[in-house]
């Protein structure tokens, strides 16, 4: 049988994760709770710029968590397509730039 690349998240990895650091995980998420929070962004832009980020940083869960936690605070499916597009120019982008540093090494 194929094994996922990606284990399911689940309650035993939760309790492990929580049995593991219980402190450091509680203070992350207090932490992660306040920067989705209303502020000089509003909520729903915060989660489309995580949305996002979860792409560049290819993280699967955060991608998934991220989408529905965007389309719950309104986000429509043309907005959170339009987010990733930002976030695949940003890669490209990079790419590009640090072309540089190949370029310096050619001299």
């Amino acid at each position: 049988m194929e094994q996922p690349m990606y284990p399911v998240a689940s309650k035993e990895i939760g309790k492990k994760r929580e049995e593991l650091a219980s402190e450091t995980l509680k203070t992350f998420r207090s932490f992660s709770q306040q920067v989705f929070v209303e502020g000089a962004l509003p909520s729903k832009t915060k989660e489309l710029i995580a949305v996002a980020v979860a792409h560049v940083t290819q993280c699967p869960y955060c991608i998934r968590s991220h989408t529905m936690r965007a389309q719950a605070k309104g986000a429509t499916g043309a907005e959170i397509m339009e987010a990733i597009w930002v976030a695949a120019e940003m890669r490209a982008g990079a790419s590009i730039a640090h072309s540089a540093l190949a370029i310096d090494a050619m001299k």
